[in-house]
């Protein structure tokens, strides 16, 4: 472990740091996150003037680095507790519950402009004139993919260098959600973000992917999302989130992706997954999927702390 801890401390501090967010959620005030994303913007506006390749390198490591260093310190001055309070920082698991469940609510007492408005609010595509269908997938879509950037990637990163690592993930993902458009603005600032954060996510989203597969309700399911994954993940233009999607897709037997409202134009997007449209109900099935995935983690790194302790 690059953080100098135990398995068993892995374990044990992974535990409590989702065990902290379950209890406490999101912080409604002060969140790291949120003045992270205010330092992040006013970087870009000094720095990418001219667009350049070096600029963005430049941002990322004012952004990431002075940040990543500190909580370093304080994990290694402040002792286990640093660690797992670094990790609820940065996890947002009971946060993808509290984004999206109230979309299905509101979907399923009919009340289509309150569900438009609360989907606004965790995707980027166009939801004011939303179906009732639009909306369940980008919701589904949503904690499909946010689960791994939210959550397992975090995870993953803890796991190898404690809460300095998480805080490096989360820091990283954020620049990218920020900087990471292929557009006039930010395709050469914005470039180091992506490609940065696109290698961090490597493994954690293909663990993520198989994670899906593996709780994938059925014989037929866990076979379904792993062709899905197999067939459909080349084509997204994302080389982690398709994966993650495609396979979480196929593993709750929906057809995901196609059409979405961007700016006002219509984006046709690559399939994912087979089955079924997404329902309201799917929402449900979706989050479940993210919570068990997570349980499921949090098992693996006990039974490794366990064995290494009896080995």
């Amino acid at each position: 472990m690059l953080s100098g801890l135990g398995a068993l401390d892995i374990a044990l501090l992974m535990a409590g740091g989702v065990l902290l967010d379950a209890l406490l959620g999101e912080a409604r005030r002060w969140h790291p996150l949120v003045g992270f994303g205010r330092l992040a913007s006013a970087l870009e506006k000094m720095l990418n003037r001219r667009g350049g390749y070096a600029h963005g390198v430049l941002g990322w490591l004012l952004a990431v680095v002075p940040l990543t260093a500190l909580a370093w310190l304080l994990a290694d001055r402040g002792g286990y507790a640093v660690h797992a309070l670094l990790l609820y920082l940065c996890i947002g698991l009971r946060s993808l519950r509290d984004h999206n469940i109230p979309i299905a609510e509101a979907l399923a007492r009919g009340d289509l402009p309150q569900a438009r408005w609360l989907t606004s609010r965790i995707v980027s595509r166009d939801t004011s004139a939303a179906s009732e269908a639009d909306l369940a997938k980008a919701s589904t879509e949503s904690l499909l993919e946010n689960g791994n950037d939210a959550v397992f990637g975090t995870l993953f990163w803890f796991a190898v260098a404690g809460g300095p690592g998480a805080i490096l993930f989360r820091l990283a993902n954020t620049l990218d959600a920020m900087w990471g458009y292929r557009n006039a603005r930010f395709l050469r600032y914005g470039w180091a973000a992506a490609r940065i954060d696109d290698v961090l996510n490597l493994l954690p989203a293909r663990l993520t992917a198989l994670s899906y597969v593996l709780l994938a309700p059925t014989l037929d399911g866990k076979r379904r999302a792993w062709r899905c994954w197999r067939v459909q993940a080349p084509a997204w233009s994302s080389p982690n989130a398709g994966p993650v999607m495609s396979s979480g897709a196929g593993a709750l037997g929906l057809s995901l992706g196609g059409a979405a409202v961007y700016d006002g134009e219509v984006e046709q997007r690559p399939p994912l997954g087979m089955g079924q449209p997404a329902c309201t109900a799917d929402i449900v099935r979706a989050w479940a999927l993210v919570r068990n995935t997570t349980l499921l983690w949090l098992a693996i790194a006990a039974t490794i702390a366990l064995g290494a302790r009896y080995a």
